[in-house]
Parts: structure tokens; C-alpha cells; sequence
């Protein structure tokens, strides 16, 4: 990690957790399974964020949680899920799927295809309360939405389409391209993640890559930028 102005505070991509399963390669930005730092235990409610590319043909057996707000975002390729409630989806990029565990969820994950492998980025944040009822909703966006701006994919009240998560949080996806700038302003009191899902991204001018993380503490004016495709997430926490 390095800080570059009081407000930041950068997670180096390389400094991330690692497993790998044959069927499954992933890199934790937080704390999860076999890799603890302590320095890497989440930020406010978000507290897990895993980059996984999963084989064709491979994926998560039947699997049980409780009390989580689970959200799954899609880079390429596509998870096909199946849960406790009788949900039964296929899940692509541009859609944005939640999962609330609540009193208790079981659920499998699996990538249909035989040829194309599946990248995606699998989000845990705590709820604002324990032991409602589980939950899922999914919507779509598309590139065009995403392109160019920001975006609110989830939010606590489910404004603009935005799916329902039981939090106080605004998460925005973005596309750019070459030339592309979005600007954010965190209001006083707040915070914010902003997560590089693929390319590279200027923030402020401090160059940021996939897999890198910052956490932005307090108020501050953010200015995002590339000279290549990007997508990334930014998430506006309490």
C-alpha cells in the first residue's frame, strides 16, 4: 500500500491474496479463505472483494450463507446460478445480480460454457441489519449506460433501476475509452472504493491498474481518465 494524499490509500493489485484450484484462479483484495492481512480486512461495509476466473466447465458446488449482501458483476463470459430459493439464472456482463443471505441461503455457481472461461468480480458487504429474509434480484446494463459515465448499478433504495442492497451504499460501474473522464465528488462525511476492474485508469494522476483498489476517507473531488478501455467500479460508502 502507499498513500498519496491524506484522503487515499492505494491496495496494490500485487499485494492481493492468491489461490488457485486448477478450475479456479482468484485474487482477494480483502482478507478471505487462507489469506489474512491485517491491513486487508475490508473497508466500512465492504469486505470482500474477489477477482475470479473460473475454467469452462468448472465452479462452485452447493455452498451455504447467511447474512451478507452478495453481489455478483461479470467481466466476461458467464456464470450460470442456482440457489435454495429455486432461483435458477444465467448471469453475463453488464448484469448486475444480489444475492441477500439474511436468515440463510445455499447456492451454486458454474461456468456453462465448455470453450470460454469466466471472469468475474464476486462483492461481499454487511447489511445494515441481521436475519431478513434472503433475497435475490438481478437487472442488466448496458455499455452504452456504462460508457463514458458513471453508472449506480445498487443502491439502498433501488433508485434509477439500480438493484436493492441492504446498505447504506451507492455502487456506479463505468466503461471508458481512449480520452474518455468521469468526475465524482465524495461528499463530507463519506467514503469511497474505487475498484479497477480491467485497463488502467488515471485518478487524480496517480496511474491505476486492474486489480488495484483505493479508499478514498473523507471529502474529495475525484477525476478518473484513461488512454485505453477500462471498466471499473466505484462504490460510495457510509
Amino acid at each position: 500500500m502507499s498513500q498519496n494524499t491524506i484522503n487515499y490509500l492505494i491496495h496494490d493489485r500485487n499485494a492481493r491474496g492468491h489461490a488457485e484450484f486448477g478450475w479456479l484462479d482468484s485474487y482477494h483484495t480483502f482478507s478471505f479463505g487462507n489469506f489474512y492481512d491485517r491491513d486487508r480486512m475490508g473497508f466500512r461495509t465492504l469486505r470482500v472483494i474477489n477477482d475470479d476466473r473460473i475454467a469452462p466447465g468448472g465452479g462452485f458446488p452447493t455452498h451455504s450463507h447467511r447474512d451478507m449482501e452478495i453481489l455478483t458483476y461479470v467481466l466476461s463470459g458467464a456464470v450460470e446460478h442456482k440457489d435454495s430459493l429455486g432461483t435458477g439464472s444465467i448471469i453475463r456482463p453488464g448484469d448486475a445480480q444480489i444475492m441477500s443471505a439474511g436468515t440463510g441461503i445455499s447456492h451454486s455457481e458454474f461456468n456453462p460454457s465448455q470453450t470460454e472461461p469466466l471472469h468475474l468480480l464476486q462483492i461481499w458487504i454487511l447489511p445494515n441489519k441481521q436475519g431478513i429474509a434472503p433475497r435475490y434480484e438481478q437487472k442488466s446494463f448496458t455499455v452504452e449506460q456504462k460508457r463514458g459515465q458513471l453508472r449506480l448499478i445498487a443502491a439502498k433504495d433501488g433508485r434509477d433501476g439500480a438493484v436493492t442492497i441492504h446498505q447504506d451504499v451507492d455502487l456506479y460501474a463505468s466503461i471508458l475509452e481512449a480520452g474518455d473522464v468521469v468526475n465524482y465528488h465524495v461528499k463530507p462525511e463519506r467514503y469511497a472504493w474505487l475498484q479497477i476492474a480491467e485497463g488502467v485508469a488515471n485518478l487524480n494522476g496517480e496511474e491505476l491498474r486492474a486489480g488495484d483498489g483505493v479508499q478514498i476517507s473523507g471529502e474529495e473531488k475525484l477525476q478518473i481518465s484513461t488512454d485505453i478501455s477500462t471498466e471499473f467500479l466505484l462504490f460510495d460508502l457510509g
